[in-house]
């Protein structure tokens, strides 16, 4: 495979991977790159800007280094673009590269940045925001909230566990859902969650059948409450079919609507949002281009 003349870099600054981004464009630059085009955010939200003006240029390939929130943000620049995007890992979850079949090291994913297959995938998109995994309100909502960087640089993936356990016996809220204009769910839930791919925080397989070429959007509601609850739940997730649980139900739709009675928090590919009562999130099909494994 030829190597792209022209390379984009977006990076996190604050995310590392083996030797780091010294070593990073050192290997690019050992491919004899033409062109390198480089920029580094100290947060994920300020991607975007540096996204939008090397895309610009129209490069070759867009190489995105950090975790999901990076990921998230560059992807919801480059989405409608013609310019590839390959995944380096950097992060604490990295859900999207693990669903993609991305490897955690740096020479793995970069091997697949140049010599691997380019693949259309979709996206969501909720509240003018397209997303890769997953969006979640509620208990899942909650925990990522929580789980704030000073925690997730501590304890990495254990921060979303700690969180996690001191929202088992948080609020629940009436929930109505509709999925494609039909009314699904009306009643108690303690997480709604809306998911691009099967696996999400913790290595959970959420959705069993979610595949993030399939036009859908997965979506499910926990109506779980209390710690013995949500042991029985993720503990049938961790073992056999999410949908097996008396505790979760799940379906697929290309929207669906979500409303609340009271306030919660959301969150998208790992990154809070603000609190909200309502939102509607529909599936882009094949919205971006990424670098996956050729198997």
């Amino acid at each position: 495979m030829r190597t792209p003349r022209t390379i984009a870099v977006v990076a996190h600054q604050r995310k590392t991977l083996d030797g780091g981004l010294d070593e990073l464009r050192r290997r690019i630059t050992d491919t004899g790159v033409s062109t390198l085009l480089w920029e580094e955010v100290p947060k994920s939200r300020k991607a975007p800007k540096k996204v939008r003006a090397l895309l610009k240029e129209k490069p070759d390939l867009l190489i995105v280094w950090g975790g999901d929130g990076m990921v998230q943000r560059a992807l919801d620049v480059a989405a409608g673009s013609k310019t590839p995007v390959a995944i380096i890992p950097a992060g604490t979850g990295n859900l999207l590269a693990t669903n993609l079949g991305i490897p955690h090291s740096l020479e793995g994913s970069l091997d697949i940045a140049f010599h691997g297959r380019k693949h259309r995938i979709d996206l969501g998109k909720l509240g003018g925001e397209h997303f890769g995994v997953m969006a979640g309100i509620g208990f899942d909502g909650a925990m990522i909230r929580d789980a704030d960087r000073k925690l997730k640089d501590r304890l990495g993936k254990l921060a979303y566990v700690w969180t996690g356990l001191r929202h088992v016996d948080g609020e629940t809220a009436t929930a109505r859902v509709l999925v494609d204009g039909v009314k699904w769910f009306d009643d108690e839930a303690s997480c709604v969650l809306i998911g691009n791919v099967g696996t999400i925080t913790g290595g959970i397989q959420a959705f069993d059948d979610a595949k993030p070429d399939d036009g859908w959007l997965d979506v499910g509601v926990a109506t779980a409450q209390g710690a013995m609850q949500w042991a029985r739940a993720l503990g049938t997730m961790a073992v056999g079919r999410s949908d097996r649980s008396p505790f979760v139900r799940t379906t697929r739709a290309r929207r669906i609507d979500v409303q609340l009675k009271s306030k919660m928090p959301y969150e998208l590919d790992g990154g809070a949002r603000d609190e909200t009562k309502h939102f509607s999130a529909t599936v882009q099909p094949g919205a971006v281009k990424v670098l996956m494994p050729r198997h």
